[in-house]
């Protein structure tokens, strides 16, 4: 085997490094490699000699390949490299409408059956129709709102669904008498009103559109429709100014109206007078449904006294903010937001047999007199029915 010639590397002529010129010494010989069965590319093949570079660089320098060199070969499989998602048309075998990555459509579209039943229950694809619809008809405008501004679909699907699991579930309430509602026809119904905040006019509504299907349209104080939120939200649950054209012109239209005489002393006077009734006003009420006719139907509820006993008041803050009172309670301020959860007590609403007023003559709504007789009547009625319902209820919370 003939000698291999070792060619220095990065000398370039440093002193203690050598010229890079001299031959190697026999012990350096020895180092040389044998004969291999494959090449790697740039390697001098054996049998075959090497001219020297006359100027050497710092990086290994590169020999051409001789013509009779071994061609390389690798150790390592060539791999074929692949996307990571294969693409394929949607006429292909092996399409599919499930992407490979991410998660799988069938767990999408599980996930919004499983949100969609929760929410809307079991029948839940003709209730999500239902409200696919009536959004479609508020982006569109085709709803319907009267000239009191009372919105009939809002009402249903919003304000009383918001009530019926309070007044179901907390208050457990219980109605008797509901056969003494018109089935058709203008009606006045006369309530107490009680529960420092008059959560007892939105149950009473509740309990006559779930038993009969009309929807009592309540008369509400000034001070209702001067607050900016409130009083828009009270127009479209069916409220109206508590004066004697707007009442008169509902019960001359067929429609079915709520009144609390009692108005914010009812709502405000301490837990300690509770269920005895305040001054029922001037009689306008009577007066209104004298004039078109109608019966008045006398509702006893009791129940809601209970649910924020007022203990107390702070006038001065009142007058300061405008309102009737603000409430002191055992739990609110003290309890803070807390403080605002009603407690579960019992309900009964009861309405008493209607009052005709068609009987009487033309002029006998301007008789003080006899709107006075009818408003004593009303009232009297009302509370003697209080002060049975509390004998027949066991305890305030069952």
């Amino acid at each position: 085997m003939a000698d291999a010639e070792v060619i220095p590397l990065g000398t370039r002529g440093r002193p203690g490094r050598g010229t890079g010129n001299a031959k190697p010494s026999s012990a350096a010989r020895t180092l040389a490699p044998g004969p291999r069965a494959t090449t790697r590319a740039g390697a001098v093949p054996p049998g075959q000699r090497s001219k020297p570079e006359e100027h050497v660089s710092e990086q290994p320098p590169e020999t051409p390949e001789p013509a009779n060199a071994v061609e390389p070969e690798s150790s390592v499989e060539p791999v074929e490299t692949t996307s990571a998602v294969e693409v394929n048309e949607p006429g292909d075998p092996g399409h599919s409408a499930t992407p490979t990555t991410g998660i799988p459509v069938g767990d999408w579209l599980s996930a919004f059956r499983h949100a969609a039943r929760d929410v809307f229950g079991d029948a839940w694809e003709p209730r999500l129709a239902e409200f696919l619809a009536f959004l479609r008809r508020r982006v569109s405008g085709d709803y319907v709102v009267d000239e009191y501004g009372f919105d009939a679909e809002v009402t249903e699907r919003f304000f009383l669904s918001a009530v019926r699991p309070l007044a179901e579930k907390w208050f457990r309430v219980e109605v008797r008498g509901i056969e003494n509602i018109p089935t058709e026809g203008g009606a006045l119904v006369v309530s107490n009103h009680s529960g420092t905040v008059p959560m007892d006019g939105m149950v009473t509504m509740l309990s006559v559109h779930d038993r009969t299907g009309r929807n009592l349209r309540p008369l509400g104080a000034d001070l209702v429709f001067r607050l900016p939120i409130v009083g828009e939200l009270a127009r479209k649950g069916g409220a109206t100014l508590a004066c004697a054209e707007d009442a008169q012109r509902m019960l001359s239209g067929g429609e079915l109206v709520g009144v609390w005489p009692e108005g914010f002393k009812g709502i405000g006077k301490p837990y300690a007078d509770r269920y005895k009734l305040q001054r029922f006003g001037r009689g306008g009420f009577v007066s209104a449904a004298v004039r078109t006719g109608v019966p008045i139907v006398p509702c006893s509820v009791v129940g809601a006294e209970e649910i924020y006993p007022l203990v107390g008041n702070v006038p001065a803050l009142a007058r300061l903010l405008g309102v009737p009172y603000i409430p002191i309670t055992p739990f609110f301020p003290l309890l803070g937001p807390l403080g605002m959860v009603p407690l579960p007590s019992k309900w009964l609403i009861e309405f008493g047999e209607p009052i005709r007023t068609d009987s009487y003559d033309e002029g006998a709504a301007d008789d003080p007199m006899l709107v006075f007789n009818v408003t004593d009547q009303v009232r009297e009625t009302i509370q003697q029915t209080l002060y049975s319902l509390l004998m027949q209820r066991r305890s305030v919370f069952s």
